[in-house]
């Protein structure tokens, strides 16, 4: 495994400075677990120097109940792999934010919690997600949402998380806007599970470089509006149990681990080029 304390040095001046809603995120969350290693906090501080690729503020809210305001799709893309039709104004979808928590493994690993969803849920039922959800009106920026609904799902206490960056938002299937809130755990012994058996049946992690490479990945080409795309699948196994992890949890988790380790996938991600349509209505979703 690549050791991301060795190679911090030599990509330090080229990430930019972060934006000043990341700043305001990081401001809030400073004082948030403050011990682990130092190849954890050296992480934090590059990764708060991230700048997403800018997107739109004004495409905000005009749609979607998906599974119950939790984020899980077959599908989904960079928000900038999708601009909207030539009316943007026509096109707000809801908010929601996922948490990309990252801790440092027994064997030095960095690693990523991953959640099974409930079997006996009426939609997506056992599919794996990351923590999250729809933004609420308490919420304070992305963090806090993603921070929250990590809380009410797996009880995750907010106070052990340091949210150091955001991603550019990704649209899911059905075109809820998904903002993936990047946060360490520096002691993972600190975190004890304690799921909501009406959302979850199993907490589980996984190193998250695997999503940069070709091991274990499978892919299928899909077509919409004309334009082909990837989707990505990765079987993940960890004691006696197996894993799928696909869609748009794997799409995020690609884009994260990129940020992260500075370097692209070992294959082709195929993001769609083409264009949301203009009239989108509670039955418009990608294939």
């Amino acid at each position: 495994m690549v050791s991301f304390v060795r190679t911090l040095p030599t990509i330090r001046s080229l990430l930019p400075r972060a934006s000043s809603s990341i700043s305001k995120i990081m401001d809030s969350s400073s004082n948030a677990g403050m011990g682990g290693s130092q190849r954890l906090l050296t992480l934090a501080q590059h990764l708060r120097q991230y700048k997403a690729p800018s997107f739109p503020e004004d495409i905000m809210e005009k749609r979607i109940e998906e599974s119950g305001g939790k984020v899980v799709s077959q599908v989904g893309f960079p928000e900038a792999a999708t601009p909207v039709g030539q009316n943007p104004e026509k096109f707000r979808p809801k908010k929601a934010a996922v948490l990309i928590c990252l801790f440092e493994g027994d064997d030095g690993d960095l690693r990523v919690i991953l959640t099974k969803r409930s079997s006996q849920l009426s939609t997506h039922s056992g599919e794996v997600a990351l923590p999250g959800g729809k933004a609420e009106e308490g919420d304070k920026d992305d963090g806090d949402t993603a921070k929250r609904e990590a809380k009410e799902e797996i009880g995750l206490d907010p106070e052990l998380v340091n949210v150091v960056t955001v991603l550019q938002p990704f649209l899911s299937k059905h075109l809820l806007r998904v903002v993936p809130v990047i946060a360490i755990l520096n002691d993972k012994k600190s975190f004890k599970p304690v799921l909501n058996p009406a959302e979850v049946e199993a907490v589980f992690d996984a190193p998250l470089e695997m999503f940069l490479k070709d091991e274990n990945r499978k892919q299928e080409e899909r077509e919409w509006m004309g334009e082909k795309f990837l989707l990505h699948f990765f079987d993940y196994g960890i004691g006696h149990k197996k894993y799928l992890i696909w869609g748009l949890t794997a799409g995020i988790l690609i884009r994260a681990a990129s940020v992260v380790y500075q370097r692209p996938p070992a294959f082709v991600e195929q993001n769609p080029k083409f264009k949301v349509p203009q009239n989108v209505s509670n039955d418009t979703t990608m294939p």
